[in-house]
Protein backbone atom coordinates (compact mmCIF):
# COMPACT_ATOMS: atom_id res chain seq x y z
CA UNK A 1 0.00 0.00 0.00
CA UNK A 2 2.42 2.41 1.36
CA UNK A 3 4.85 1.45 -2.32
CA UNK A 4 1.45 2.28 -4.30
CA UNK A 5 1.25 5.67 -2.77
CA UNK A 6 5.01 6.58 -3.37
CA UNK A 7 4.24 5.51 -6.84
CA UNK A 8 1.23 7.90 -7.31
CA UNK A 9 2.94 10.44 -5.94
CA UNK A 10 6.05 9.93 -8.20
CA UNK A 11 3.84 9.76 -10.94
CA UNK A 12 1.54 12.98 -10.20
CA UNK A 13 5.47 14.95 -9.44
CA UNK A 14 6.62 13.95 -13.15
CA UNK A 15 3.23 14.55 -14.54
CA UNK A 16 3.26 18.47 -12.88
CA UNK A 17 6.44 18.64 -14.07
CA UNK A 18 6.03 17.51 -17.37
CA UNK A 19 3.15 20.01 -17.63
CA UNK A 20 4.64 23.27 -16.07
CA UNK A 21 8.36 23.25 -16.65
CA UNK A 22 8.12 24.02 -20.49
CA UNK A 23 5.95 26.64 -19.85
CA UNK A 24 8.33 28.51 -17.53
CA UNK A 25 11.49 27.56 -19.61
CA UNK A 26 9.21 29.72 -22.30
CA UNK A 27 9.34 32.67 -19.41
CA UNK A 28 12.53 32.33 -18.15
CA UNK A 29 14.67 31.75 -21.65
CA UNK A 30 12.83 34.74 -23.24
CA UNK A 31 12.71 36.81 -20.12
CA UNK A 32 16.92 36.75 -20.41
CA UNK A 33 16.20 38.19 -23.81
CA UNK A 34 14.16 40.85 -22.57
CA UNK A 35 17.15 41.53 -19.95
CA UNK A 36 19.44 41.68 -22.09
CA UNK A 37 18.52 44.53 -23.88
CA UNK A 38 18.13 46.09 -27.17
CA UNK A 39 21.27 44.56 -28.22
CA UNK A 40 21.39 47.12 -31.66
CA UNK A 41 24.26 45.55 -33.15
CA UNK A 42 22.84 42.34 -33.07
CA UNK A 43 18.85 42.64 -34.22
CA UNK A 44 17.52 41.62 -37.81
CA UNK A 45 15.24 44.50 -37.13
CA UNK A 46 15.77 48.03 -36.02
CA UNK A 47 13.62 49.26 -33.23
CA UNK A 48 11.79 51.71 -35.36
CA UNK A 49 11.04 49.07 -37.39
CA UNK A 50 9.70 46.75 -34.74
CA UNK A 51 7.38 49.51 -33.59
CA UNK A 52 5.79 49.82 -37.01
CA UNK A 53 5.28 46.91 -38.16
CA UNK A 54 4.09 45.44 -35.61
CA UNK A 55 0.30 46.07 -34.82
CA UNK A 56 -0.06 44.53 -31.49
CA UNK A 57 1.30 45.60 -28.56
CA UNK A 58 3.35 43.82 -26.00
CA UNK A 59 0.80 43.51 -23.74
CA UNK A 60 -1.64 41.96 -25.98
CA UNK A 61 0.84 39.57 -27.28
CA UNK A 62 1.57 38.36 -23.47
CA UNK A 63 -2.05 37.73 -22.50
CA UNK A 64 -2.12 35.64 -25.96
CA UNK A 65 0.50 33.56 -24.95
CA UNK A 66 -0.83 32.96 -21.52
CA UNK A 67 -4.19 32.14 -23.25
CA UNK A 68 -2.29 29.78 -25.17
CA UNK A 69 -0.62 28.03 -22.70
CA UNK A 70 -3.77 27.22 -19.94
CA UNK A 71 -4.75 25.31 -23.20
CA UNK A 72 -1.52 23.56 -23.14
CA UNK A 73 -1.46 22.75 -19.50
CA UNK A 74 -5.05 21.05 -19.86
CA UNK A 75 -4.26 18.86 -22.79
CA UNK A 76 -0.57 17.92 -21.04
CA UNK A 77 -2.20 17.25 -17.68
CA UNK A 78 -4.80 14.63 -19.95
CA UNK A 79 -2.15 13.19 -22.02
CA UNK A 80 0.71 12.47 -19.13
CA UNK A 81 -2.30 10.98 -16.83
CA UNK A 82 -3.41 8.75 -19.50
CA UNK A 83 -0.23 7.37 -20.57
CA UNK A 84 1.21 6.99 -16.96
CA UNK A 85 -1.89 4.43 -16.77
CA UNK A 86 -4.06 3.62 -14.07
CA UNK A 87 -1.57 0.89 -12.60
CA UNK A 88 0.40 3.72 -10.19
CA UNK A 89 3.43 1.83 -11.47
CA UNK A 90 5.80 4.17 -12.74
CA UNK A 91 7.54 3.72 -15.93
CA UNK A 92 11.13 2.65 -16.24
CA UNK A 93 13.64 4.75 -17.99
CA UNK A 94 15.30 3.27 -21.02
CA UNK A 95 18.89 3.25 -21.41
CA UNK A 96 20.71 6.61 -22.18
CA UNK A 97 20.93 5.44 -26.77
CA UNK A 98 17.39 4.56 -26.40
CA UNK A 99 16.12 8.07 -24.62
CA UNK A 100 18.59 10.04 -27.93
CA UNK A 101 16.69 7.85 -30.47
CA UNK A 102 13.30 8.85 -29.05
CA UNK A 103 14.30 12.31 -28.96
CA UNK A 104 15.39 11.99 -32.75
CA UNK A 105 11.85 10.64 -33.55
CA UNK A 106 9.85 12.74 -31.50
CA UNK A 107 12.22 16.17 -33.60
CA UNK A 108 11.33 14.43 -37.01
CA UNK A 109 7.92 14.18 -36.25
CA UNK A 110 7.11 17.78 -34.68
CA UNK A 111 9.16 19.18 -37.92
CA UNK A 112 6.86 16.86 -40.38
CA UNK A 113 3.18 17.85 -38.50
CA UNK A 114 4.24 21.28 -37.77
CA UNK A 115 5.75 22.14 -41.62
CA UNK A 116 2.38 20.19 -43.58
CA UNK A 117 0.11 22.11 -40.80
CA UNK A 118 1.92 25.41 -40.71
CA UNK A 119 1.61 25.20 -44.83
CA UNK A 120 -1.56 24.65 -45.19
CA UNK A 121 -2.74 27.58 -42.72
CA UNK A 122 -0.64 29.57 -45.17
CA UNK A 123 -2.25 28.11 -48.75
CA UNK A 124 -6.31 28.08 -46.95
CA UNK A 125 -7.50 31.54 -46.88
CA UNK A 126 -9.89 31.37 -44.97
CA UNK A 127 -7.24 29.53 -42.10
CA UNK A 128 -4.55 32.50 -42.67
CA UNK A 129 -7.33 35.28 -42.22
CA UNK A 130 -9.01 33.87 -39.42
CA UNK A 131 -6.15 31.96 -37.79
CA UNK A 132 -2.36 31.70 -38.51
CA UNK A 133 -2.55 35.78 -39.36
CA UNK A 134 -2.79 36.66 -35.73
CA UNK A 135 0.64 35.32 -35.87
CA UNK A 136 1.87 36.83 -38.46
CA UNK A 137 0.88 40.62 -36.94
CA UNK A 138 4.53 40.21 -35.02
CA UNK A 139 6.77 41.26 -38.73
CA UNK A 140 9.24 41.93 -36.44
CA UNK A 141 9.84 38.80 -34.36
CA UNK A 142 10.17 38.99 -30.56
CA UNK A 143 11.39 36.15 -27.78
CA UNK A 144 8.17 36.17 -25.61
CA UNK A 145 6.07 36.54 -28.89
CA UNK A 146 6.90 32.67 -30.12
CA UNK A 147 3.94 31.31 -29.20
CA UNK A 148 1.58 34.56 -30.13
CA UNK A 149 -1.23 32.54 -31.88
CA UNK A 150 -5.00 32.17 -32.56
CA UNK A 151 -5.53 29.45 -29.46
CA UNK A 152 -6.89 26.93 -32.42
CA UNK A 153 -3.27 27.59 -33.90
CA UNK A 154 -1.75 26.42 -30.70
CA UNK A 155 -3.96 23.54 -30.45
CA UNK A 156 -3.56 22.43 -33.86
CA UNK A 157 0.28 23.09 -34.48
CA UNK A 158 1.89 22.77 -31.19
CA UNK A 159 -0.45 20.69 -28.46
CA UNK A 160 -1.45 18.27 -30.91
CA UNK A 161 2.50 18.23 -32.89
CA UNK A 162 3.97 17.29 -29.20
CA UNK A 163 1.26 14.73 -28.27
CA UNK A 164 1.78 12.92 -31.58
CA UNK A 165 5.63 13.45 -30.86
CA UNK A 166 5.03 12.01 -27.20
CA UNK A 167 3.41 8.90 -28.38
CA UNK A 168 5.07 8.18 -31.47
CA UNK A 169 8.35 8.20 -29.76
CA UNK A 170 7.56 6.51 -27.03
CA UNK A 171 9.34 8.32 -24.57
CA UNK A 172 8.51 8.27 -21.03
CA UNK A 173 6.52 11.42 -19.08
CA UNK A 174 10.32 12.29 -17.47
CA UNK A 175 11.91 11.93 -20.89
CA UNK A 176 9.60 14.41 -22.14
CA UNK A 177 10.05 16.80 -19.89
CA UNK A 178 13.57 17.51 -21.47
CA UNK A 179 12.45 16.98 -24.97
CA UNK A 180 9.23 19.91 -24.85
CA UNK A 181 12.06 22.12 -22.50
CA UNK A 182 14.10 21.76 -25.05
CA UNK A 183 11.47 22.43 -28.45
CA UNK A 184 10.12 25.52 -25.96
CA UNK A 185 13.95 26.67 -26.09
CA UNK A 186 14.24 26.07 -29.89
CA UNK A 187 11.14 28.10 -30.36
CA UNK A 188 11.92 31.13 -28.36
CA UNK A 189 15.19 31.52 -30.15
CA UNK A 190 14.10 31.13 -33.76
CA UNK A 191 11.90 33.71 -32.76
CA UNK A 192 14.36 36.01 -30.81
CA UNK A 193 14.87 38.66 -33.43
CA UNK A 194 18.94 38.10 -32.46
CA UNK A 195 21.85 36.98 -34.58
CA UNK A 196 24.06 36.17 -31.21
CA UNK A 197 27.84 35.49 -31.34
CA UNK A 198 28.47 31.73 -30.40
CA UNK A 199 24.85 30.42 -30.27
CA UNK A 200 25.06 26.68 -30.09
CA UNK A 201 21.43 26.60 -31.93
CA UNK A 202 23.00 28.37 -34.89
CA UNK A 203 25.88 25.96 -34.96
CA UNK A 204 23.77 23.12 -35.11
CA UNK A 205 20.70 23.91 -36.74
CA UNK A 206 19.86 25.76 -40.08
CA UNK A 207 16.68 26.65 -38.73
CA UNK A 208 17.23 29.80 -36.87
CA UNK A 209 16.08 33.55 -35.57
CA UNK A 210 17.58 34.49 -39.61
CA UNK A 211 16.39 31.59 -41.26
CA UNK A 212 12.43 31.58 -39.45
CA UNK A 213 12.43 35.86 -40.21
CA UNK A 214 12.78 35.40 -43.50
CA UNK A 215 9.04 33.34 -43.43
CA UNK A 216 7.95 36.24 -41.30
CA UNK A 217 8.40 39.04 -43.36
CA UNK A 218 5.17 40.13 -46.10
CA UNK A 219 7.84 38.94 -49.12
CA UNK A 220 8.39 35.52 -47.25
CA UNK A 221 5.37 33.93 -46.80
CA UNK A 222 5.36 31.25 -49.74
CA UNK A 223 8.52 29.96 -47.84
CA UNK A 224 10.71 28.46 -44.54
CA UNK A 225 7.90 26.63 -43.59
CA UNK A 226 9.80 24.35 -41.30
CA UNK A 227 10.01 24.52 -37.75
CA UNK A 228 11.21 24.18 -34.88
CA UNK A 229 14.07 21.99 -35.98
CA UNK A 230 15.44 20.68 -39.40
CA UNK A 231 14.74 22.23 -42.92
CA UNK A 232 14.17 19.23 -44.77
CA UNK A 233 10.68 19.31 -46.06
CA UNK A 234 11.08 22.89 -47.78
CA UNK A 235 13.71 21.44 -49.37
CA UNK A 236 12.27 18.23 -50.65
CA UNK A 237 9.20 20.24 -51.77
CA UNK A 238 10.88 23.84 -52.60
CA UNK A 239 9.86 26.17 -50.47
CA UNK A 240 13.54 26.61 -48.84
CA UNK A 241 14.70 30.14 -49.37
CA UNK A 242 18.15 30.52 -48.49
CA UNK A 243 19.58 34.17 -47.36
CA UNK A 244 22.76 35.96 -46.71
CA UNK A 245 23.34 37.84 -44.06
CA UNK A 246 24.19 40.99 -44.33
CA UNK A 247 25.50 44.07 -41.82
CA UNK A 248 23.23 46.91 -41.86
CA UNK A 249 24.80 50.66 -41.80
CA UNK A 250 22.65 51.63 -38.52
CA UNK A 251 24.02 48.32 -36.97
CA UNK A 252 22.70 44.90 -36.45
CA UNK A 253 21.88 42.49 -39.46
CA UNK A 254 19.67 42.02 -41.93
CA UNK A 255 19.02 38.32 -43.28
CA UNK A 256 18.23 38.88 -47.45
CA UNK A 257 16.50 36.20 -49.74
CA UNK A 258 19.28 35.30 -51.99
CA UNK A 259 16.49 33.20 -54.66
CA UNK A 260 14.10 35.36 -56.86
CA UNK A 261 10.63 35.85 -55.24
CA UNK A 262 7.83 34.36 -56.55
Amino acid sequence: MQKNKKNLYNISYTILLGTFVPIAVYWIYSGIYVMLGDLNQYRLHTKAEEDKKNVVSKRTVVKGVLIQQAFQIAVSLLLFTFMSGDSGVVLPQPSLPVIILQFIVAMVVMDTWQYFMHRFMHINKFLYKHIHSKHHTLVVPYAFGALYNHPLEGLILDTIGGALSFLISGMTPRTAIFFFSFATIKTVDDHCGLWLPGNLLHVFFNNNSAYHDIHHQLYGTKYNFSQPFFITWDKILGTHMPFSLEKRKEGGFEARPIKKIN
